[in-house]
């Protein structure tokens, strides 16, 4: 009965503990290899202008109560006449991985930096440490969690809150991103899930924006076409006596 099962305490210290501790060691360097495997991005300057654009834009949406009927006409002037700033035409910048030789070699050091040593010391881990029970979660588990957390284990009868060697190690790979922060600080190389967060938007723009940039003008002018000034300051006067 999977009740009666009982660990032995020597686990702890030889197979435990040494996956933590591998698999931290292993984030480290990989983010100390990331930065020196990484190389500048090159972005676009009119892609930067036109983020920054939008954002001044959506800026004026959001804070045009603060500021006098005047300066909001005279801003949206600018934005939304003929020849304003939404309404002037610009090319639509391509970015094509088979012609830019830079986002094919970033592709290439993401995967060595990231795929390859998960490969590498997961199967290393599923050897050395095969067949071993590792810890037991503290709630009660459906047999759906058996193939992720008993990866390795072959037995039917084992409760789904017994956690292999290999599971474990899975389970650390994606679970120490907090101890990476307190360690490498916010923006580290070691979190393996922003790794890959990364690697799936390694085409993306500069700061969101597409590379055609007539949708979001078309849909920020719309909005700042249709807004009427509501002031938020007409009554400041009372709030501040009382």
């Amino acid at each position: 009965m999977s009740a009666d099962l009982i660990v032995d305490p020597q686990i702890r210290f030889w197979v435990f503990l040494p996956i933590v501790v591998i698999t931290f060691l292993v984030g480290i360097l990989r983010h100390y290899a990331s930065i020196l495997l990484s190389s500048q991005k090159k972005v676009e300057m009119q892609q930067l202008a036109d983020s920054q654009l939008l954002l001044r834009a959506r800026a004026l949406r959001e804070n045009s109560g603060y500021i006098p009927k005047n300066s909001f006409l005279m801003r949206k002037q600018a934005f939304n006449k003929e020849d304003g700033y939404l309404m002037q035409k610009r090319p639509p910048v391509t970015q094509n991985m088979m012609t830019d030789p830079s986002m094919m070699t970033d592709m290439l050091k993401g995967n060595l930096t990231n795929v390859l040593p998960m490969i590498i010391i997961g199967g290393w881990i599923n050897w050395v440490f095969s067949g071993f029970i590792t810890t037991k979660v503290p709630f009660p588990l459906t047999l759906r969690f058996k193939p992720m957390l008993q990866r390795g284990i072959e037995l039917s009868h084992l409760d789904a809150s017994w956690v292999s060697s290999a599971s474990w190690y899975f389970l650390n790979v994606f679970g120490l991103r907090s101890i990476y922060t307190l360690v490498l600080g916010e923006n580290n190389a070691a979190d393996q899930s922003r790794q890959m967060q990364e690697q799936m938007q390694m085409t993306g723009a500069a700061s969101g924006m597409p590379a055609d940039p007539k949708v979001p003008f078309k849909a920020e002018w719309e909005a700042l076409e249709i807004m009427e000034h509501q002031s938020k300051l007409f009554d400041a006067e009372d709030v501040l006596q009382e």
